[in-house]
């Protein structure tokens, strides 16, 4: 476990400290963060507030995990380099998406569909490489399967399968970056997230059928479960550093950058537990957040459609930014929402470890 706590180590520590540095270099740079019209009042007074933070939580988990790895003498499995790959990738869409709003100081960045674009390019080939080069075992990073707990068949034709995985990437990334609106809210609950999955993937290394002594239905079937810990451990650090500088009142906002990357992280890590569908309850608070948005979009178009008049559910979506037109206080929607993903987190643990145990 030297590895795990290293990595973890690493990335909390160059989080910390490699946030304070970006404070300083991208606001002198002015890379400061426009918001779109129609956000609540109180966002306008962080206008100008340094964006692109995200870069430094991609570095220091680069350097956290492949940092553990030198220190242990390790050989980095492929499994954790194609985490690595896919929240560098996405990073870098994010990052032209948010360089294109502060230097022309307009909220709209990348086109959506160029978004999304660059989102499915990166996710389809992590999606490729996740599902061939098998090891010893024949076992690929991920599975041509759809999963709950574990695969459920029947398995889907690789091209099938590579499409259900570059969903989740986009489903997860969005997902992120609809709940990162206020001071310290999406990467708080990305700490737990990761965290559990740490723990998930600690869990499934130690029941392995790779390590226990016969093969039967409670061990798991599942690839390079202690350095994926590694990975995860470090997503927690980082995040969890940055956040001592993204807290109310941020000094940074992790931006496009940050999010589309932590949940691409987010969806690689379901994948490769063979926990896809867990995601939506370890995730819940990101699922609630975007299905805020879908009622709202969907109800909207319903109204003016059927009575000319389009009306709203809420004053404004996501979630967040409705409460906040009510007159909540932004540190108590951040507070009361983290309970919610500490809740849907300690649920999600709760049914992975019940299933073990029914078993």
């Amino acid at each position: 476990m030297i590895a795990i706590a290293i990595a973890g180590i690493l990335s909390l520590f160059g989080s910390l400290l490699g946030t304070r540095i970006a404070v300083d270099t991208f606001g002198r740079l002015g890379y400061g963060q426009p918001f779109r019209d129609g956000t609540p009042a109180t966002h306008q007074v962080k206008r100008g507030t340094p964006t692109m933070g995200g870069v430094v939580i991609i570095l220091a988990v680069d350097v956290g995990y492949l940092g553990g790895q030198l220190i242990t003498m390790s050989v980095p499995s492929l499994s954790a380099l194609l985490v690595l790959f896919l929240i560098n990738g996405l990073g870098v869409v994010g990052f032209l998406d948010d360089f294109l709003k502060t230097t022309q100081q307009h909220s709209k960045g990348l086109h959506p569909w160029a978004k999304i674009g660059g989102q499915t390019l990166i996710g389809a080939v992590f999606a490729v490489l996740a599902l061939h080069f098998p090891d010893s075992r024949g076992m690929t990073p991920a599975s041509p399967f759809i999963s709950f707990l574990r695969d459920i068949p029947p398995q889907l034709p690789l091209a099938l399968a590579a499409i259900w995985i570059v969903l989740v990437i986009i489903g997860a990334s969005n997902g992120v970056n609809l709940t990162d609106g206020l001071d310290g809210l999406a990467a708080g609950a990305c700490v737990m997230i990761f965290g559990a999955y740490a723990l998930i993937n600690i869990w499934q290394y130690n029941q392995s059928c790779a390590r226990v002594l016969s093969a039967g239905p409670n061990c798991y079937e599942v690839r390079d479960p202690y350095d994926l810990a590694a990975v995860a451990l470090a997503l927690a650090g980082g995040c969890f550093g940055f956040l001592w500088w993204n807290a109310k009142p941020a000094r940074i906002i992790m931006g496009d950058t940050g999010a589309l990357s932590l949940g691409g992280g987010l969806a690689a890590f379901a994948v490769f537990t063979r926990t896809d569908l867990l995601l939506i309850m370890l995730g819940g608070l990101m699922v609630i957040e975007v299905g805020s948005l879908i009622l709202q979009t969907t109800y909207f178009k319903a109204t003016r459609r059927l009575t000319g008049t389009p009306k709203r559910l809420f004053k404004n979506s996501p979630l967040h930014n409705h409460l906040e037109m009510l007159g909540w206080g932004e540190v108590t929607i951040v507070m009361r929402f983290w309970i919610i993903a500490g809740l849907c987190v300690a649920g999600g643990l709760g049914i992975f470890y019940a299933e073990w145990l029914v078993r």
